[in-house]
């Protein structure tokens, strides 16, 4: 496999699951702010290197909402070194292929991640909702010593001098730390207590998902378990997770979540009638979400690191969101564990992790995924056609689609692959 991308990132690489972890050292905890798959990734880093720890989760108990469900390759090796990957490869189903497809005609170009076979231990996508995750790592770090894990403890503010951080919640208890992750959402509480920038762009339309069940596969031969459906339109993505097909559609600006939602059954009759499939759908669940592509303007201030979504946003097109937010939780926690240890150089290592991934969400992710965007929605037909033509040649050039494959993965997002 090739050499990681920056000269410290070996070093951040989570310990091997077989060893033993590092007994922790009598000091102040790590605080984290958040028990999604972030908060309690990076906190299971700190903790296996002997870092004390504690979450603090907002919520009563873990999350039971699916949201994210895909997992890249890199992500899985990183799982992998937590102990965790094989438990969620189990929960989850193995996608192996996605797919481009025209709304009126079908399949246009098909992309197999073994392609990907020399350059990661996991050459395909894991469809899996995220809430099949959390509890695995909230079990694997409640077996460890040191680090604990408090519901119903919304952090509301934060205060930091040269020795410790503050956390003060919505209910004005105070929890001291030696150092805070935030990982507290989109809104981030922490992040608006720093006044730290938030800047970027809100897309037009908002994103409606429904959760379908109904077997795709049967009523459209060939589909593969993700498919990228292109139409100038009505653009759209169907997924495959292990306990429904979710659709995500486009819905416009103007007009009432109550409105849309009334209306979703039309707008799947209609797509099926384009699609060819007879019959009817029955939607266990939908929801709207407005979608912004935004990064905070620093990820490390001081004492407080943000990451995941407190840190960037950007639209779900490509599955990056929570992967780009897991491997922010590895990048960072390590080495602010090596600073919680004292060791030499390690404040500088962690001042360049947290500008090498504001720099992956700038130029990687954001970029990434909004190109993802403007490709299913081409209206021009001449660059309508040309991009067929693109597809379909990436996808018979075993060159071309590794290249393309390493982008989508994640996988050239943190080492040099060329």
């Amino acid at each position: 496999m090739s050499a990681p991308a920056d000269p410290a990132a070996a070093s951040r690489a989570p310990a091997d699951p077989t060893a033993a972890p590092r007994a922790p050292a009598d000091r102040t905890p790590v605080l984290v702010a958040g028990a999604g798959p972030v908060g309690l990734t990076a906190a299971l880093v700190l903790a296996r290197a002997g870092v004390p720890v504690t979450v603090l989760e907002a919520g009563g108990a873990l999350a039971a909402e699916s949201r994210a469900s895909t997992f890249h390759p890199p992500t899985l090796e990183m799982l992998d070194g937590l102990g965790v990957a094989d438990a969620l490869v189990a929960r989850g189903l193995i996608a192996r292929t996605f797919q481009y497809r025209d709304r009126h005609t079908g399949p246009v170009a098909e992309l197999d991640l073994a392609v990907l076979s020399e350059d990661t231990p996991h050459p395909y996508r894991v469809q899996c909702e995220q809430n099949k995750l959390t509890p695995l790592l909230a079990d694997a770090l409640a077996e460890m010593p040191g680090a604990e894990l408090r519901f119903g403890c919304k952090v509301a503010d934060v205060r930091q001098d040269d020795s410790s951080v503050t956390a003060v919640l919505d209910d004005g208890r105070i929890v001291r730390g030696s150092h805070l992750l935030a990982a507290d959402g989109a809104h981030s509480a922490v992040r608006h207590s720093l006044g730290v920038g938030f800047e970027g762009m809100t897309y037009p339309e908002r994103f409606l998902v429904a959760s379908l069940d109904a077997d795709l596969t049967a009523e459209l031969p060939g589909l593969a378990p993700i498919a990228y459906v292109l139409d100038p339109d009505e653009w759209l993505v169907l997924l495959r997770t292990p306990d429904h097909w979710r659709i995500l559609l486009p819905t416009p600006d103007g007009t009432s979540d109550e409105d849309e939602l009334a209306r979703l059954e039309d707008r799947l009759a209609r797509l099926r009638a384009d699609m060819g499939v007879a019959g009817s759908w029955r939607v266990a669940h939908a929801s709207l979400y407005r979608v912004h592509q935004r990064v905070a303007a620093g990820f490390r201030h001081g004492r407080v690191l943000l990451c995941g979504d407190a840190a960037h946003v950007n639209n779900p097109l490509g599955g990056m969101g929570m992967n780009s937010g897991i491997h922010d939780a590895v990048l960072l926690a390590t080495p602010l564990a090596a600073l919680v240890r004292g060791e030499p150089g390690a404040d500088a290592e962690l001042d360049a992790a947290a500008e090498a991934r504001r720099l992956c969400a700038l130029t990687y992710v954001g970029a990434q995924t909004h190109r993802n965007w403007e490709r299913l929605r081409v209206r021009d037909p001449e660059a309508r056609a040309e991009l067929l033509a693109e597809l379909r040649a990436t996808a018979a050039d075993p060159v071309r689609s590794r290249g393309a494959l390493l982008r989508s993965s994640m996988i050239a997002s943190l080492r040099p692959v060329f």
